[in-house]
């Protein structure tokens, strides 16, 4: 303050101590509202107006990056629920930014944000040190999954050391997303946030799922419809086209339609008031007949089975009977005559055996399972897929297709990978079902029930599908399994204060 009034006098005067107290006048003090300000202002004005004139949208871009990138680095760094936030925001709008035009490593910038909000991590324990977040089986079996993938790099079966260092940076990062949730979620208001959040993506994606069935592609996705004969093949099926709404392709968005609609099935079992119950009855409707678009038959039998689970954890009558009237409805709509293509491929995913493709992926399971048998440790983390055709072509998985997480897994990281992955996702499921059975708090038991039902339906959509690889659903899995141990911890909170301890 008495800074301040010398600089203030100097001024009077006519005179500064420095010229570090000149520039600390203009910028600090009086915060450019003064005629150096509206100078520099008007020139930085004809200096961005004449960049975008000439270079146009990318000088746009590059002037709005200069302007707010350096905040928002800062923002999710310093306030981590904004950094969570923006963390699941990308996730959900990744794909559907690149198909708007824009020529930037998307997948690196989602790396960056995760980086950061693991710096905000380390920064927040350094000040409030609270390291309890590592503790208990779910943590500990991260833990060892994501040594025994770094151990993979010595795999002596594996073909290419490249492709390792490629896959293993989303194995890695993205798991350690679940040790920043769990220290950075510390209230109930925080993780209604974050529900709100997934909710208000999950219906912009449906709807534009709707945008894509009823009035057609935009001009980049039907480039990239047609830029490839294998997208066609994959996504132009019984004369009509999959849709795949704001993701990288059909399956990803059917599965978060169908973990949406979940969400919105746990969070009405708690809904007080009556628009609440009638806002999500009509969410999972839309999610449901959004997922129907998809064509993706992996996801149709998910609610079906996330519904099993529910009756186990909510048995009463009145579960039992919506429960009854549910499965009726699915029962008809699996055996109605219809010429609908939507529900005739709903229809296909409950008789696998009429199905040429489940067929030949079950062959070609049976195919790989001397060499799983043999190989313990597999054939190396990214042997399969994009990175093995990339790197290491010839060798004998790069063309194999394992059109299956835990198959993948089995193949990649051998037989002992499987066991270990196996083990996390029981450690997971019974911690869920545990928290579920013990936490008080209405609310926070909705909430842990809906991650616990999410999680069972991402395992078993991992077996059809690769569930686990692809944004958002690897990001929001994790986010999913960690609110199963915060609402317990919030709950415990709220149970020591109304102790008085």
């Amino acid at each position: 303050m008495e800074r301040d009034i010398r600089i203030f006098a100097a001024e009077r005067n006519g005179r500064y101590p420095t010229f570090g107290a000149r520039l600390r006048q203009l910028f600090w003090v009086e915060k450019l509202n003064n005629t150096t300000g509206l100078v520099l202002l008007l020139a930085f004005s004809l200096i961005f107006g004449m960049l975008i004139a000439y270079k146009g949208i990318i000088a746009g871009a590059v002037i709005l990056a200069v302007l707010f990138v350096p905040t928002i680095i800062y923002g999710i760094v310093a306030y981590p629920l904004f950094g969570v936030s923006v963390l699941l925001i990308m996730a959900y709008m990744l794909f559907f930014i690149m198909r708007l035009g824009i020529s930037f490593p998307m997948g690196t910038a989602m790396d960056g944000i995760q980086g950061l909000l693991i710096l905000g991590f380390f920064i927040y324990q350094k000040k409030y040190p609270d390291w309890t977040v590592f503790r208990g089986p779910v943590s500990m079996m991260i833990l060892i999954w994501i040594g025994y993938n770094f151990t993979e790099v010595v795999n002596p079966a594996a073909e290419s050391r490249l492709a390792w260092v490629y896959t293993i940076r989303s194995v890695a990062i993205v798991m350690l997303m679940y040790f920043v949730f769990m220290y950075q979620i510390k209230t109930v208001k925080a993780m209604r946030i974050i529900l709100k959040i997934w909710i208000s993506l999950s219906v912009f994606a449906a709807f534009y799922a709707y945008k894509q069935e009823y009035i057609g592609f935009s001009g980049p996705e039907e480039a990239w419809l047609y830029s490839d004969p294998l997208v066609a093949d994959l996504l132009f099926i019984g004369g009509r086209w999959r849709k795949f709404s704001i993701f990288s392709d059909p399956v990803a968005f059917s599965y978060n339609m169908v973990v949406s609609c979940i969400l919105c099935i746990a969070l009405l079992t708690n809904a007080k008031v009556l628009w609440k119950r009638i806002m999500f009855s009509g969410l999972i409707g839309l999610f449901f007949t959004a997922m129907l678009f998809s064509g993706t038959r992996g996801a149709y039998v998910l609610l079906p089975a996330a519904m099993v689970m529910f009756l186990i954890l909510r048995f009463s009558k009145s579960v039992l009977v919506g429960t009854a009237i549910a499965g009726v409805f699915i029962l008809f709509l699996i055996f109605v005559p219809t010429g609908d293509p939507n529900i005739v491929r709903f229809q296909s995913a409950f008789k696998p055996s009429e199905d040429a493709s489940f067929n030949l992926r079950a062959a070609n399971q049976k195919r790989i399972q001397p060499y799983i048998l043999s190989h313990p440790m597999g054939g190396g983390l990214g042997a399969t897929g994009a990175w093995g055709q990339r790197f290491a072509p010839q060798s004998y998985l790069a063309n194999f297709p394992p059109d299956s997480g835990y198959v993948r897994i089995a193949v990649e990281l051998g037989w002992i990978g499987l066991l270990i992955f196996c083990f996390l996702m029981f450690f997971i499921m019974r911690e869920g079902i545990n928290n579920y059975f013990t936490i008080k708090n209405p609310e926070l038991r909705t909430c842990c029930m809906g991650m616990l039902l999410i999680v069972f339906a991402f395992n078993i959509g991992n077996y059809p599908q690769e569930a686990l690889v692809q944004f958002p659903s690897n990001i929001y899995f994790y986010l999913a399994v960690a609110l199963i141990n915060i609402t317990k911890r919030l709950d415990d909170k709220e149970n020591m204060k109304l102790a008085g301890l």
